[in-house]
Formats: structure tokens, sequence, C-alpha cells
């Protein structure tokens, strides 16, 4: 069975290029295949037909990159909605506009059955929780691009820390990644209640106003989106310390678990996994079972797009459970809403968030 594809929003995570990723001289120009678009090229059962955008030459450019015909390169999604037949539709623009984007898709004709969305998920948890609702309503699928959960090597160690029970009881986390919180960090607070299988519960947070993408991507200069960090304690009772304060150059991606039966270090940038554990109060190092190696951006980052694709397409099947639900991509929103609630306010932030902290956006690219 073939199953077709939209894609909205031709910009790099569609299929052209992000800058940080891939060759500057490439973005933009040639298809990516880490990306969308690359992700669905590479299943056997998924089919590319249509791309809309507002920018019709960078839709031009996507649609003869990626040979989606002219006539359904489409000048806004409402047109690629009311004339396609689709059974997924990606998500590609930029977070301010997922929630209208998603909503629109799930209650279109083209009726698909699976909405892949970039992350974050939304500028609002409020409109997350729309989105969530929406599907749910129309029997759509959403399915939230939070790419590390779309590795092989992060899946397999969710399950030998939550299944296995590989860390016992865990106690302490700090974690460390690049700012800006929203552009880049929801990936690691995402990994970080992926393996924790938990949900923030008090948050104090710190915003430092700062940020590359005004450079790095010539984009406006009135977004919230900064680095930041702060203290989050999960429901689970575990402390953890956030740190995205620091430029993509400088920046390593760490993950430190402490729990009372070993330890866990993840650096994703340098390729290193390391695991000890306790055995007579004393910490032995020794293999991740059933891990070959570390997680590495050449191989496991790049690979998440066609995995995720393969995911759709197994979800499409019946084959398989959304294992990256818009439910959970919310966990890592609330969390960076609540740092800027938490700095701007002087104070320490409950979760789930009251109402009208619900409706407060923090703004992206």
């Amino acid at each position: 069975m073939t199953y077709r594809a939209g894609v909205i929003g031709t910009g790099g995570i569609a299929g052209m290029g992000i800058l940080g990723m891939h060759d500057e001289e490439a973005i933009g120009n040639e298809k990516i295949d880490a990306s969308h678009a690359g992700g669905y090229a590479s299943t056997e059962e998924i089919e590319l037909v249509a791309v809309a955008d507002v920018d019709e030459a960078q839709l031009a450019t996507f649609g003869e990159a990626w040979d989606v015909p002219p006539d359904r390169r489409y000048v806004g999604h409402e047109a690629m909605l009311a004339r396609e037949d689709l059974d997924v539709v990606s998500i590609c623009t930029p977070s301010f506009l997922h929630h209208e984007h998603t909503i629109d898709a799930a209650r279109s004709a083209a009726d698909p059955a699976v909405i892949w969305c970039e992350k974050p998920i939304a500028s609002r948890v409020s409109a997350a929780e729309e989105m969530i609702d929406v599907c749910a309503e129309t029997d759509t699928e959403l399915i939230v691009n939070h790419s590390f959960r779309f590795t092989d090597k992060l899946q397999q160690l969710e399950h030998l820390i939550n299944r296995r029970d590989l860390l016992g009881e865990i106690q302490s986390v700090s974690a460390q990644y690049r700012m800006e919180l929203m552009r880049n960090s929801t990936h690691v607070l995402d990994t970080l209640v992926y393996l924790l299988d938990a949900r923030a519960e008090q948050v104090s947070g710190y915003i430092t106003g700062e940020n590359e993408a005004i450079d790095s991507l010539d984009a406006a200069a009135d977004i919230d989106d900064a680095g930041g960090g702060g203290h989050v304690v999960m429901d689970d009772g575990s402390f953890v310390t956030v740190d995205c304060t620091i430029p993509r150059e400088l920046s390593s991606m760490t993950l430190n678990f402490i729990g009372s039966e070993g330890k866990l270090y993840l650096n994703n940038d340098d390729g290193e996994w390391r695991y000890w554990s306790l055995e007579d109060g004393e910490h032995v190092e020794q293999s991740l079972p059933g891990i070959n190696g570390a997680w590495t951006w050449e191989d496991d980052y790049k690979r998440s797009f066609a995995n995720a694709a393969d995911h759709i397409q197994d979800v499409l099947n019946g084959e398989e459970a959304n294992y990256s639900p818009g439910i959970e991509a919310t966990r890592s929103l609330e969390i960076i809403v609540a740092f800027y609630v938490s700095h701007y306010t002087g104070s320490s932030v409950s979760v789930p968030l009251e109402s009208p902290l619900r409706e407060i956006p923090i703004t992206s690219w």
C-alpha cells in the first residue's frame, strides 16, 4: 500500500537543510536527507505528493529538489488541505504556527491519519493542549518530532532505565545543552522527561535574554526565545539541574543521572556514554547492556528522520503505538514556560501550570 504525504512549510527541517547541521553552501539549494522529505523518501510505503508554503520562490525550490509536480505545490496550506487526500501531513513551519496548522490539517478535507509536527509542539501550553484535543476528536495521531526519541540507542536506553531498572530510583540529574530554549533545548528537556518517564512538578528558572539565532538565521530580534535553565523537581522525586545558556560552539550536550543502583553519563556531542553500577557501596564501570558505542550526531541524529518516517508507516499500518505523542511533548514545553514565568516573577512555579500561565506564549522561529 502507498500512503500519501504532504508538507506544510518548505524550510530547512522540511528538506532543505539546517544551519549548524549541514554544509552552508547546500542549505536552501539542494535536498537534505535528514529531514521530513528525506524521511518519507527512505520508506517503502510513503510518498511525498504535495507541499505548501506562502513563499513562492522557496516553494518552487523545494518542489524541484524533491520532485513535487508544479500542480501540487500550493501557495498556502489551506489550498493543499482542501484539494489533496493525505494520509500524513508534516508541519514544518515556525513554532508559533504549529497550533494553527495542526488544527487546520486535523479538521481538513485532506483527513490525515497522522500529523508529524516539528518540535517544540507549540509556543503556548494551552495551544499544545488544544492540538492534542482536536487530534483526539478527529482520530488523528499527533507525532511530535523530538528527534532523539527516534534513535535506536535512546530507545534502548529508555528500556533499560524504565523497564529493566538500570539505575534503580533516580535521585538527581544534571543536563546541559546549547541555547535557545525553544529552538534547541526542547531536545534535551524531552530526552529528560522521556528517560525519566516523569513530569515536572516544581520549577525555578533563569533566562539570559541572549540568543544566537538573530545572527545565524538572520532572524528578527523581537523574539522571546533565549538561553536559560534552572532547577526542576520532577513528580518522581528526582531533582534536575538544567543549563541551556551556552553558545553552540562551546556547548556539549550532556546528561548525568544518579540513581540508587548506579549512575550514567551521556555526552552526545563527544560520543561518550558511560555507565557504573553501584556494588557494595562502590561504583563499578560496566558496558551498557545491548548498546554498542555512544549516540552521535553523524550516525544517530541523521538516521532519526528515516526512523521517524518508518515509525509513521508502522503507525499507519497499525503495527506500532505512537511513541512521541503530543501529551509528552507538552511536558518539555511547560518546563520552558515555567522557566520564563519563574525568572520574570522571581518565584517558584508549580506544574501543571495554572490556567492563565498556560496562555503565555514563548515566541521562537
